[in-house]
């Protein structure tokens, strides 16, 4: 049993533990330089009994990468995290989910996540934001323009769309 077995082996151990417990384990396995660690920390955030605060930490792990991510694992991470962004998670969570894919905007379907949630009306202003403000980062991409000439229409953020399609030049 490798290190890495080991760790994973203390966390699933520690299911019952404090958060505290957890992350401590959890900021050893992420020292590891090891494939098999971004689908562990993948697993850890699709769980929806896990804790919030572990869950978050895992988020924030994958948008700072610290060495974690490579090119072939992006995919993956980004589907993970828009898969918590539309689901029923807490407030916190999907502001973190929602931030982090500002990270991940020419992935696949990154895009369309980040505009869902940045036009339903039913979702916190916060949360809307936040979503709105990734879907900029991906810069003046015909896909990020068609999106903010959606988002454009909209009562809450189109004002803030149209600034931003301004200060690109686009009309």
């Amino acid at each position: 049993m490798d290190e890495l077995e080991r760790l994973v082996n203390v966390y699933r151990t520690r299911a019952a533990s404090s958060v505290r417990s957890k992350l401590d384990t959890l900021m050893d396995l992420e020292r590891i330089r090891d494939p098999r660690v971004v689908p562990f920390l993948l697993h850890v955030l699709m769980d929806p009994d896990e804790s919030e605060e572990v869950r978050i930490h895992v988020v924030k792990q994958l948008r700072s990468g610290g060495g974690l991510l490579v090119p072939a694992d992006r995919p993956a991470v980004a589907t993970a995290i828009s898969d918590v962004l539309a689901d029923t998670s807490t407030e916190e969570l999907r502001l973190q989910a929602a931030l982090t894919l500002g990270d991940f905007t020419q992935v696949d379907g990154v895009l369309s996540s980040l505009s869902a949630v940045s036009l339903a009306r039913h979702e916190s202003i916060d949360l809307r934001y936040t979503a709105f403000t990734s879907v900029e980062r991906a810069g003046p991409t015909p896909e990020c323009i068609a999106v903010l000439r959606q988002i454009a229409h909209d009562e809450t953020l189109g004002d803030a769309a149209r600034s931003v399609l301004l200060a690109w030049h686009i009309v």
